[in-house]
């Protein structure tokens, strides 16, 4: 028998205050996570996405594989070759190219085999994860350390909302103001 019922009331319900108490904890854990990022890893990510040579490639799974997603998205609006491996387009990698991994485990098996065949072909891996010893990190230079222990979320989700504020925030900083070229690529068949 299944735990998911059909047609009957979910199984979650507000309490008063619930959602001011939601929020003010999930501010305070990013917040936190964020603040303890290390700055010049996060600089040394921008420097290799900034490369004018190669492409740039994002991978991950779950929610993981969402924000990949919207990293690569915002990577294009800013003018950049960026990519989402799996995707029908998506060119070949090669020596010149650049993978992102997102993970928080740092060993999830398909984005751990992505790692693995890009850093075989010779191209640049990079990461975000939690865990500086796992196997995707010690394939990547550089990796960003996003510490999220301690979370009374749900698993990794405090690990998801950190990365994608932080690749937000990074490709704020590559912008450096430029919105008429983020304009120009957004999508206009919507």
């Amino acid at each position: 028998m299944s735990d998911v019922a059909d047609d009957h009331e979910p199984p979650w319900r507000l309490t008063e205050g619930g959602v001011s108490r939601a929020l003010s904890l999930v501010e305070a854990e990013v917040s936190r996570a964020l603040g303890l990022v290390e700055v010049a890893e996060v600089e040394q990510l921008g420097a290799t996405l900034e490369r004018p040579q190669g492409r740039r490639f994002f991978t991950g799974q779950g929610r993981s594989g969402f924000v990949a997603r919207m990293a690569a998205m915002r990577l294009m609006q800013l003018g950049g070759r960026a990519h989402v491996v799996g995707e029908a387009t998506t060119p070949a990698f090669g020596e010149q190219d650049v993978l992102v991994v997102i993970s928080a485990s740092g060993a999830t098996p398909t984005s751990l085999l992505h790692a693995q065949q890009a850093h075989a072909i010779g191209g640049t891996v990079c990461c975000l994860t939690t865990d500086r010893t796992s196997p995707i990190a010690l394939l990547s230079k550089p990796c960003v350390i996003l510490p999220t222990e301690g979370s009374v979320q749900f698993r990794q989700v405090l690990f998801t909302q950190a990365a994608l504020l932080l690749l937000d925030g990074l490709a704020f900083a590559l912008a450096a103001g430029d919105t008429a070229t983020q304009w120009r690529n957004h999508a206009n068949l919507q």
